[in-house]
Formats: C-alpha cells, sequence, structure tokens
C-alpha cells in the first residue's frame, strides 16, 4: 500500500475536531481503540465523528457482493476456492457491510466459468457438495445474508443429457426426414435447423442438422417456447428455492429469443412469478447489456432488478464521473432519469448498479491506480438507489489485464505474507499480474485504505435506508460541473447529498436550498480530512460526499 503522510491541515483539523468533540459519538471506546490500532501499525489516527446507529432494513435492498468462488478461498488446499471457503470469509463480507451474496455459476459445468451448466440439480465438485452448498446458505443466513445464485436459462452445456440426447437421435434420422419430438422430446428443447440459419449455428457431428449458440458451440441455446423446457426449470427452480436459495441472477436473459423484447420479458415474468409463489420475498436480477432505454423496457417483465450497465461498466456514468470525463451535474440528471425511467416501466422497480464485474476491465485499471478517484467511485456507487453491486477484490483494488476473462477473475488477495487459502486462479490466466494494492489482511490496518474507505460508505448506507430507497429530487442551485446536491425522501425522512468530484476543495453555501435546516450526518474523504458546517457553508475536500440530514 501506498505510503500516506496526512497534511498539516488535516493534522490541524483532527486536533480541533478531538477539542471540539463535534458529531454524535465524539471520544467513544470505538474512537479510541481504531486510534490505539493505527498507531500501532505506524498510521496516523483519523477522526470521524459522525457514526450512526445501523438501520438496516430486512427487504430485497441489499449490499451485494460478487463472489468467483473458484478464484476466492480455498478451504482444502487444491488451489481451487470452494463453499467452504466461503464460509471462512462470512465473517468478513458482513464485517465490511454486505449482507447479500451473488454467487457466479455453481452448477456441474465442464468449464472453469461454469455458464455451460451440465447439471442443473448437482453443484460443481471442485466446489463442495450438495450438502456444503445447502451448510453455505444457512450459515449466511444466519448472519442475515441473502444468497442470489448465478442462473444460466438461456443456454446449457453440449455435455448436458438433453443436448446429447437430442443430438444422438438426430444422428439416426435419414436425410429429409423431419424431427419427430414425440421420439425424442429433447429436440425441441433446443433450436436446431436443417441449414446454417447464421453464424450462431454449429453443425450437430455426423449430421446435416445445425443448433443455434449465440455464445459458443459448446453452449446451444435453449427453447423457452417449448412448454416442457419451462416446466424443467420450474422443477429446477423448486429445487433451489427449497435449498434455501434467496434468489437468482438471469445470465444474459435478452438472449432467449434475440431482440424480441416482449417474448424475453413474458418469460422472465412467468419465471419470477413462479419462483415468488415458492418464496414470496425471492429477488431477481437480470442481465440486459443494453442501453438505458432498453434496460428500462425490460422493467416491463415485472422483474425487480436489471444491472444498472449506464452507470456501470468502464465506460458507465459512474467511473466517468470519478475521473472527470463527466460533470456532476450530469451524474445526478441520469440518477434522476433512471428513477424516471424505470419506474415507469415497473414502480416496485430496485435498480442494481455496479462499478465493473467479471466481464470488464477492473476499476484499477481503468482508473490507472489513482486510489482517489477509486475512492470516489465507490463513494457514488454507495450512495446510488437500489441494491449495489461489488465485484470481490474491487474493495481492495485488484488488478486485471487486457480482454481475457481469465484475467478478470484472478485470485482474492487475502494477505501479502500469509497465503493461506490462496487460490491458483484460472489456468490459463495470463501469470504476473500484479496488484498495485496490499492485500486484504494489510489494507485492514491501514485507516486510510481502499478497503476501509469501501466500509464506511457501506456503513453509511447501512446508517440510512434512504439512500437506497429514497426518491430522488435534484437541488439545482447546488449543481454544477464538479458538485451537485440531491434530496431522497424515504417514508417520511428526507436526507441531502452533496457531491464534490473535483480534485480541488470547495465551499459550498447552502443558502436557503433544501438542505438549510440540515446538519452533517456523514462524509466521505479520500484522505481522512474533515468536512465542516458552519454558517451555512460545507467545506468540502477533493473528491468528496457529504451526507446531511
Amino acid at each position: 500500500m501506498k505510503k500516506r503522510i496526512l497534511s498539516v491541515i488535516l493534522t490541524l483539523g483532527m486536533t480541533l475536531g478531538l477539542l471540539c468533540g463535534c458529531g454524535q459519538n465524539g471520544g467513544s471506546q470505538t474512537d479510541q481503540t481504531e486510534t490505539q490500532t493505527a498507531q500501532e501499525q505506524n498510521y496516523e489516527p483519523v477522526v470521524y465523528d459522525y457514526e450512526q446507529g445501523l438501520n438496516v432494513i430486512d427487504d430485497n435492498y441489499r449490499n451485494y457482493y460478487e463472489i468467483f468462488v473458484y478464484s476466492f478461498y480455498d478451504s482444502d488446499g487444491d488451489g481451487i476456492g470452494d463453499f467452504n471457503g466461503v464460509i471462512d470469509k462470512l465473517d468478513y463480507i458482513q464485517d465490511m457491510g454486505f449482507n447479500g451474496i451473488w454467487l457466479m455459476p455453481v452448477l456441474q459445468s465442464p468449464t472453469y466459468h461454469k455458464y455451460d451448466v451440465e447439471d442443473y440439480y448437482k453443484t460443481d465438485e471442485s466446489y463442495g457438495t450438495n450438502e456444503d452448498f445447502e451448510k453455505l446458505i444457512e450459515e449466511c443466513h444466519k448472519r442475515g445474508i441473502r444468497v442470489v445464485m448465478d442462473f444460466e436459462m438461456n443456454h446449457t452445456s453440449s455435455q448436458h443429457e438433453w443436448f446429447r440426447q437430442a443430438c444422438e437421435y438426430l444422428k439416426t434420422l435419414p436425410d429429409g426426414q423431419q424431427p419427430d419430438a414425440a421420439q425424442c422430446p429433447y429436440v425441441d428443447y433446443y433450436h436446431f435447423s436443417n441449414k446454417k440459419e447464421n453464424n450462431s449455428y454449429y453443425q450437430v457431428a455426423g449430421t446435416n442438422w445445425y443448433y443455434e449458440g449465440s455464445f459458443w458451440s459448446e453452449m446451444p441455446d435453449l427453447n423457452f417456447a417449448n412448454e416442457n423446457v419451462k416446466k424443467e426449470f420450474e422443477d429446477i427452480a423448486a429445487f433451489w428455492i427449497g435449498k434455501g436459495v434467496d434468489g437468482f441472477r438471469l445470465d444474459a436473459i435478452m438472449h432467449l429469443e434475440e431482440n424480441k423484447t416482449s417474448f424475453n420479458t413474458e418469460i422472465m415474468n412467468w419465471y419470477y412469478e413462479y419462483c415468488k409463489s415458492l418464496n414470496p420475498d425471492f429477488y431477481m436480477v437480470s442481465e440486459v447489456w443494453a442501453d438505458e432505454m432498453t434496460i428500462a423496457d425490460y422493467y416491463q417483465s415485472g422483474t425487480p432488478s436489471m444491472f444498472n450497465f449506464d452507470a456501470g461498466n468502464t465506460d458507465g456514468a459512474l467511473i466517468k464521473t470519478a475521473q472527470g470525463g463527466m460533470k456532476a451535474d450530469s451524474l445526478v440528471n441520469r440518477m434522476i432519469k433512471y428513477q424516471t425511467d424505470f419506474s415507469a416501466k415497473n414502480p416496485d422497480y430496485i435498480d442494481a448498479p455496479f462499478l465493473t464485474n467479471h466481464d470488464m476491465t477492473r476499476v484499477s485499471n481503468v482508473l490507472q491506480d489513482d486510489e482517489d478517484e477509486m475512492k470516489l467511485a465507490a463513494g457514488l456507487l454507495m450512495t446510488m438507489s437500489g441494491s449495489p453491486f461489488v465485484y470481490y477484490g474491487e474493495e481492495i483494488g485488484m488488478a486485471s489485464s487486457g480482454q481475457k476473462d481469465e484475467n478478470k477473475r484472478l485470485p482474492m488477495i487475502w494477505s501479502d505474507t500469509d497465503k493461506t487459502g490462496m487460490t491458483d486462479g484460472p489456468k490459463d490466466a495470463d501469470p504476473d499480474i500484479t496488484s498495485e494494492f496490499s492485500g486484504v489482511e494489510e489494507q485492514e490496518k491501514d485507516p486510510l485504505s481502499l478497503l476501509n474507505y469501501y466500509k464506511r460508505a457501506i456503513r453509511i448506507r447501512n446508517e440510512n435506508p434512504e439512500i437506497a430507497r429514497g426518491q430522488i429530487s435534484k437541488i439545482d442551485e447546488l449543481c454544477g460541473d464538479t458538485q451537485a446536491a440531491i434530496t431522497k425522501t424515504y417514508q417520511d425522512s428526507t436526507i441531502g447529498i452533496v457531491y464534490n468530484t473535483s480534485d480541488e476543495a470547495a465551499s459550498i453555501t447552502i443558502g436557503d436550498s433544501a438542505l438549510k435546516d440540515m446538519q452533517i450526518r456523514g462524509y466521505l474523504t479520500v484522505d481522512g480530512s474533515v468536512i465542516t458546517l458552519e454558517d451555512g457553508a460545507l467545506e468540502m475536500p477533493a473528491r468528496s460526499i457529504c451526507i446531511l440530514k
């Protein structure tokens, strides 16, 4: 971790804070313990006097942590992460403030990434047994953490028994004879054709038949116009919901039928309603990797969440704002647009913002290891409405390399020195991809680390349910190129959020705005500097965020 030296201004600010005891919890036992720990590690203590009581509502608004089990934590020394390894790290996840986990694919599969399912009723043996998975769910629930399971409906593995039997049947047909589902029902489970319809069609070996595989020849696409396929997936849902799974992340859902939004949203609605009939609190978040208006159209499905690829992604609004490529005012306008467009299609929508995920270059690479920009991006994410998703390792600034998927799914760095539980990662990942930042063990000791910034940002979110659930109103007079202000109102409570996205300090005069009677409730600064409010002037350090109430 880069060495930090606090400025004289910060030192004076901390001293004044100690003398004045401003805020609710000045001089608490928690502060003294943190100060002692920081001093033991030769770190300067950071004064923060605005920690509030937690106010976590038990609903489907959650803070989610995305885990690639393969690379996360290895409990048995075989180099591959596993369910017991995730159990070993649940206290860490809970301590960070996450109360939801999205597990990337865990079902039996012939590949490392497991997006091609071979058996929908069995977890991959490299991760553990179904019983191990049930134990993980049980341990999560003990900690108030819900589990969302990555779910592949668009396609199966070419090794799936359905596909294998269909192909074997097609091999028995004389030239010119059409398949008969009465003889082999699985022939209607996929999109077979006696001609190559387009470049997404592949030939069935030993026949004149072709099948659709939108992503890869070994991922044949399923046919959801077939009622038997739908019944299969009802049975699969019932099996895993019965095991305690709290939700599904639907992979590649807009590709069920290419360019047929109405068909796809009807399937999504059917499946969501069926799952809710088994568990009224069931949650579903879907991958619709498209522009904002297309995402809005998919909210017509009545399902709660779509990943917000307009806000997230390497060129999305959050990262652009953090690196200075988008005005603060423009970001707020995007927030309002999401609220307007998504709610018009589904009033009960829950936005699913993120920075990057397993398919993207990591934030540290996009922002060229600029820690201040990385912190601001995290702060922007954690003040978005809905349920934010954080990709494992994002909180410690892990690196990736190039466009190769394996390089985006590297082993989680738990310590710079202690390699206990360290996985080998994907075997085809390029060697020697190094991170500029230290592992979890080292960053936990540094009060100004990226990890501890994330931790405070999530804490603030868990203190203020208005952040996730509140109706946004823009304060026009306080918005400009590098500063912006909004209010969020949930039930009968309103908070204010003020952003300074500049690399310079700013004095923001609240005046007679909607914030005029509010006081500081919490803040995020990249270097530990203090935000103050005096005589209507909010003094905000560079790249800072302030919560008021």
